[in-house]
């Protein structure tokens, strides 16, 4: 049975040796960049390898592309062939707790139609709190031939951004943190605010109070609101720089509402041309406001 959204401790635990799993560590920290890797290196799951958000799972920066920008894909293909993923392998991504890192080596897998991917629920944290094996040091996988192209479906441009905006056919949901979403708080990008149009949909709100994501059946009931019979495919996704967003988008999936797409270069893409319209506070989302 192939995993395509979340994959649970106890699941991971009888697949751990398995030659055909490739588990991924997405440790991760803005504050420190280097923190994800230096606790792989202390402690990680048996036959993980370390992924890192910056540099394997990223493109390059130019100032107008946003803090995350995709890579190029061709980059990301040889990336995961070094990882030990190719077509019918199990991929199983993780990170310290929450999926927020994870969800971007999910989401970027399946970019690319290697859809047996899931999520780690409870991440590391859950791993070590029930005292399951770990070990340390540096692991390697064989290197593999990775082969797949873009699904440029599932992705939207500003331009397409700025069209649906204020398009009733379409839903844009902002996955940040409320206070970040309404203008209140931003230590990350230059500009506060969100895009005209947004709703918001804190990915953190995906989760339990245990830090595991909610059923399928609260998910839906969670997105219900804002996609209001719409179909899942005329939702798009951003954050601050199309990471978490991916989150949102794995609940969706995980829900059983196929097909949103993401914004990758989101909010710090967005604000970084002081031409585009900025919103704050808590807009009606057919409302539009400029900066």
């Amino acid at each position: 049975m192939a995993f395509t959204t979340l994959i649970s401790t106890s699941a991971l635990a009888m697949h751990v040796d398995d030659p055909a799993f490739a588990i991924v560590d997405c440790r991760f920290s803005l504050a420190d960049t280097g923190w994800g890797a230096r606790e792989y290196a202390e402690r990680h799951i048996p036959d993980a390898v370390y992924a890192d958000i910056d540099r394997d799972l990223s493109g390059p920066k130019n100032g107008r592309n946003g803090r995350h920008p995709l890579p190029d894909a061709g980059v990301l293909a040889g990336t995961l062939g070094r990882l030990g993923i190719a077509g019918g392998v199990q991929v199983v991504a993780y990170d310290q707790d929450t999926g927020m890192y994870a969800s971007r080596l999910w989401w970027l897998l399946r970019w690319l139609g290697h859809s047996s991917v899931a999520v780690l629920d409870g991440g590391f944290a859950k791993w070590n709190a029930e005292g399951r094996p770990t070990t340390s040091g540096e692991e390697r996988r064989e290197t593999r031939s990775f082969t797949g192209r873009p699904h440029e479906d599932l992705t939207f441009d500003a331009a397409r951004v700025g069209a649906i905006a204020a398009d009733p056919r379409w839903r844009l949901v902002d996955a940040r943190a409320p206070e970040r979403y309404r203008g209140e708080q931003e230590t990350l990008d230059p500009v506060a605010g969100h895009i005209p149009g947004a709703s918001n949909q804190f990915y953190m709100d995906n989760l339990t109070g245990a830090g595991l994501f909610r059923t399928p059946e609260e998910l839906r009931a969670r997105f219900a609101p804002v996609l209001e019979g719409r179909p899942a495919d005329r939702l798009v996704a951003y954050c601050g720089s199309g990471v978490t967003a991916c989150h949102d988008l794995l609940a969706l999936e995980h829900a059983g509402l196929h097909g949103a797409r993401l914004y990758p270069g989101s909010w710090s893409e967005w604000c970084a041309d002081p031409a585009r319209p900025v919103a704050t506070g808590d807009e009606d989302p057919r409302a539009k406001t400029s900066r």
